[in-house]
């Protein structure tokens, strides 16, 4: 005759089948998480870029706004030849075109920039409850260790107990209720 084993506890297979699921919710939340750190630095790099076009302009339309001051006070010293007064309203229409240009570019660029600056705010508000999330999974996962070792239900509780807040905060992150 053979010796038998030890009957299992049954709480032990929903110790290991909850780990699992703890695990694989931990392991898509570090993905996501990620992702959205990722997709939150190149937003903001995109929209860094936007803003330095942006001061681009600016400048450029500082450096017109100079040069049509310039041609305003050559034209008010008036002088008698018309090809002279022509030439300085042709240059001075010029310079009024190019800084109305650089005004709606200027309004375009910074359109752009406010955009991707929302989605990186989208990206960080989405990305925060990922992170959180993997921290209360790990110390789920962490006392369901604990638990199976040493046989203690009450340990493996407390670790559901975790474990349901980083599934909250894991929904959380995707649906942002929180």
């Amino acid at each position: 005759m053979g010796q038998e084993e030890p009957k299992k506890e049954a709480w032990l297979n929903y110790l290991a089948l909850s780990t699992v699921v703890i695990a694989v919710c931990a392991t898509l939340s570090t993905f996501k998480g990620g992702g959205y750190s990722t997709r939150s630095v190149l937003m903001q790099n995109q929209a860094s870029d936007q803003w330095a076009f942006f001061q681009a302009k600016s400048i450029k339309e500082a450096l017109a706004e100079n040069e049509r001051g310039q041609l305003e006070r050559e034209s008010s010293r008036g002088g008698s030849n018309n090809k002279a007064v022509a030439d300085l309203d042709a240059r001075l229409n010029a310079c009024n075109d190019r800084i109305a240009k650089y005004e709606k570019e200027k309004g375009k660029i910074q359109e752009r920039a406010q955009q991707l600056e929302k989605e990186r705010d989208d990206a960080l508000r989405h990305g925060r409850p990922f992170g959180v999330a993997v921290i209360f999974l790990q110390i789920a996962i962490l006392l369901s260790s604990v638990a199976a070792l040493l046989k203690k239900k009450w340990v493996w509780v407390a670790g559901m107990a975790v474990g349901i807040c980083g599934l909250v905060q894991f929904a959380n992150g995707f649906w942002l209720f929180m």
